[in-house]
């Protein structure tokens, strides 16, 4: 038997959750462009300053908007702002009381993610799917309410999944009080002394040169990672052991037992939409429209970054893939044509699917993937464009097989990076293997995430939506229709949906690397400080050469080698020393000056020791300083060494901020006058010197060369890395920073400045 469905939803009062999201945004925008007679209300949230109706109005400002403004004008967009919409203030963590006129609720809020944490999960899409339908409850109206959910809401299964009410008997409230608890469960676990010890080895031994407050906060952090996941792992633990392929579907399907329970069993008009995989619009509002990256894109453009050189899926498994536009004509035509009350409870399910009727199997999905990426390359971020590479669907365990050996092989090459000196070759290396640890975390992540949508051999019957299609007049089907065998694949994913995407990434593709950007003047300013680290920074030497440079100069011949075998005696103590924190290394080394004349230090220093100090001085270190100077800016030379041992190079600074060694009459007792001014230290003073002479850190530069200067680079806006170590070679690559690779000074005094050579004033 025919009948007609109805394509308006004349004046009806609209009631939206999510509406700032992406099949919100398009709800709401097919709402005020073809359906002109209603009335929206939003449920918007404040976020921090700015108030739901600001962010109402930023809403509509989005590009989804654009041809519907531009075709009525503002001062419509201004009368449908007053008029047409209604901003509830709130969310459904908190959801405020409720009009009683709504005639049409479309609850499409939900969890982005299909891994959260189990209670973050639970609470999005579940506890809020409660809220929203008390709230109803208490407003005393009779809204028919469309509950968006997903057409993997039944779970892991094969075959045709019909269009109906789910069957299962899991008691979804023992679940959701068993999920709030997880969070306080776990966090108990952390902070146990057993894995609290954890954390702080594990931080310390990363991060133990930069001082006891950044292993601390490294801690923590670790601790916070840790909880969260293990609640992720809870959740997906949970839903597979319940039969549900992640947390996302699990709480999806409970969502709907609730929407059931509270809602069309209380004697309420209830349907339940159930999307497939949404991507860009097919046609409407415009093709190609995508508000960020969604289902399948991080996978679709892994691929086109050549990450993803195999991938476990079975090639004939059918990639349920749905057009936005598709979605939102479902949930429409279904707000406008409730289920009549006699009606059979399954009739108000509908699957919005193209696997039945217009399948699209992985294996041509990857060869309109191959075809695009291959005659339109991204860019490769040194030269040239990324060739991808050409998936044979090996199979689940020769992928996973090969990924471990390549996370283990990466995991080994990184420890030995970071045993090796550091030179321009090996911060090659070590930004390789980076950024091929963040691939092979990017790879691992899509492998677990994606497995069960790429080896499922689940069909989603679509009987009560097609025949929905069918019953539109037939002259506006082309516009407010879903019939997906009308969907071309070629044509939509290389035509449509690849460019929508791809169009987000080239300008991030292009731009280069900190370390990579061209130098501009430094802008000329008298509140900007530029300090610098002295030994691997300024001067190529440490504070070992500088002793011997000392004490090569003041000892008799005989004495020498006694001294040489003795430094190499307490070397691997020294080196123990400087790996565990920088500033017990120079306390114990420079026990060594004990016993030595002051004075003698100073006519040594005066001497041949300057000379040698100068033709190791970095001739870029020196124009680098002179360029400060000539701007404006306050130099500093910061070591956590003693002063003297700088003192050759004074001239060329504002101030340098050094140690002193304690003397007992005359004669210097190896021990410092205050703590060495590193890491942490050397943090707290440099707040304290730019507030005490007004400088400004954020437009401030920083040099350093070692991991031990992070945590007082990270201060300053310009941070750079000298010839970093490994670590801060690492930290740089990550964070973005500039890094340079500062020649070796060039063993002659004539390449200095002349103010910098006599007497040095």
């Amino acid at each position: 038997m025919s009948w007609t469905a109805s394509s308006d939803l004349g004046d009806a009062h609209v009631f939206i959750t999510g509406g700032t999201g992406f099949v919100g945004q398009a709800i709401v925008e097919r709402l005020l462009s073809s359906h002109p007679a209603t009335t929206i209300s939003l449920l918007i949230r404040t976020k921090g300053s700015t108030t739901a109706d600001d962010r109402l109005r930023t809403l509509l400002r989005k590009p989804v908007f654009g041809p519907w403004r531009e075709r009525v004008g503002e001062e419509e967009v201004e009368r449908a702002v007053r008029e047409r919409l209604r901003v509830i203030e709130g969310d459904l963590a908190n959801v405020p009381p409720l009009p009683a006129d709504l005639d049409v609720v479309i609850h499409s809020a939900s969890t982005v993610s299909f891994d959260p944490p189990i209670d973050q999960a639970f609470e999005t899409n579940l506890g809020g799917a409660i809220a929203l339908y008390t709230a109803l409850a208490e407003s005393g109206g009779d809204p028919h309410v469309v509950h968006v959910s997903t057409a993997y809401v039944g779970g892991l299964r094969k075959g045709i999944v019909p269009e109906g009410r789910l069957k299962h008997e899991v008691d979804w409230r023992a679940e959701l009080t068993a999920a709030r608890d997880a969070r306080v469960r776990v966090e108990m676990a952390s902070r146990q002394p057993e894995t609290l010890r954890t954390f702080m080895n594990d931080a310390r031994a990363v991060h133990g040169k930069e001082g006891p407050q950044a292993v601390a906060t490294a801690a923590e952090t670790g601790r916070v990672e840790w909880v969260r996941e293990r609640l992720v792992d809870y959740g997906r633990s949970r839903a597979q052991s319940l039969g549900w392929t992640d947390v996302y579907t699990l709480t999806k399907s409970f969502a709907e037992r609730a929407a059931e329970e509270l809602w069309r069993d209380a004697g309420h008009r209830l349907s339940v939409v159930r999307p497939a995989i949404i991507e860009s619009a097919l046609r409407h509002p415009y093709p190609g429209w995508i508000d960020g990256f969604k289902v399948a894109d991080p996978l679709v453009l892994a691929y086109a970054r050549g990450n993803l050189t195999q991938f476990p899926a079975l090639p004939d498994t059918v990639l349920d893939v749905i057009p936005v536009d598709y979605v939102v004509n479902v949930i429409l035509a279904v707000a406008a044509n409730p289920a009549a009350a006699d009606a059979e409870v399954d009739s108000a399910y509908y699957h919005v699917s193209s696997g039945a009727r217009n399948p699209l199997p992985i294996h041509r999905m990857f060869t309109n993937m191959n075809e695009f990426f291959t005659a339109t390359p991204l860019p490769h971020e040194s030269d040239g464009h990324i060739e991808v590479p050409y998936w044979t669907f090996p199979g689940t365990r020769k992928v996973d097989r090969v990924l471990h050996n390549q996370e283990i092989w990466n995991a080994r090459l990184e420890r030995a990076l970071e045993r090796l000196p550091s030179t321009e070759r090996t911060r090659v290396h070590v930004k390789k293997a980076l950024k091929r640890k963040d691939d092979l975390e990017n790879l691992r992540t899509f492998v677990e995430l994606y497995r069960a949508y790429v080896q499922t051999e689940i069909i989603f019957d679509d009987r009560n939506t097609r025949a929905l299609h069918n019953a539109l007049p037939a002259e506006l089907r082309d516009d407010i229709g879903f019939d997906v065998t009308a969907i071309d694949w070629e044509d939509y994913l290389q035509k449509v949906h690849f460019p929508s995407i791809t169009a987000l990434t080239r300008a991030f593709a292009l731009r280069p690397a900190a370390s990579e950007r061209v130098a501009k003047a430094f802008p000329k300013r008298s509140d900007v400080l530029a300090v610098f680290d002295f030994e691997g920074t300024v001067v190529d030497s440490n504070i070992v050469e500088q002793y011997l440079w000392v004490r090569s100069a003041g000892f008799r011949k005989a004495a020498w080698p006694g001294e040489v075998a003795s430094l190499l005696t307490s070397l691997p103590g020294y080196l123990k020393a400087e790996h565990r924190d920088r500033g017990e290394f120079i306390r114990a080394f420079l026990r060594r000056y004990s016993g030595m004349p002051a004075k003698r230090l100073e006519k040594v220093v005066s001497g041949g020791y300057r000379e040698t100090l100068l033709r190791h001085t970095m001739p870029s270190a020196i124009a680098r300083i002179q360029e400060h100077r000539a701007a404006g800016h306050r130099t500093v030379l910061v070591t956590g060494s003693i002063g003297i041992l700088a003192s050759p190079l004074a001239a060329l600074f504002d101030d340098v901020v050094a140690g002193s060694m304690h003397e007992r009459d005359g004669i210097l007792t190896g021990y410092l006058a205050q703590p060495p001014l590193v890491d942490e230290a050397r943090a707290a003073w440099l707040r304290r010197y730019a507030e005490t002479h007004g400088m400004d850190l954020s437009k401030s530069y920083g040099y350093g060369d070692s991991h031990s200067d992070l945590v007082w680079l990270q201060l300053v806006g310009n941070p750079t890395a000298i010839n970093p170590d490994t670590n801060l070679s690492r930290e740089a690559l990550r964070r973005r920073w500039s890094i340079h690779n500062w020649k070796r000074g060039t063993r002659g005094a004539s390449a200095l400045p002349q103010f910098a050579k006599g007497t040095g004033e």
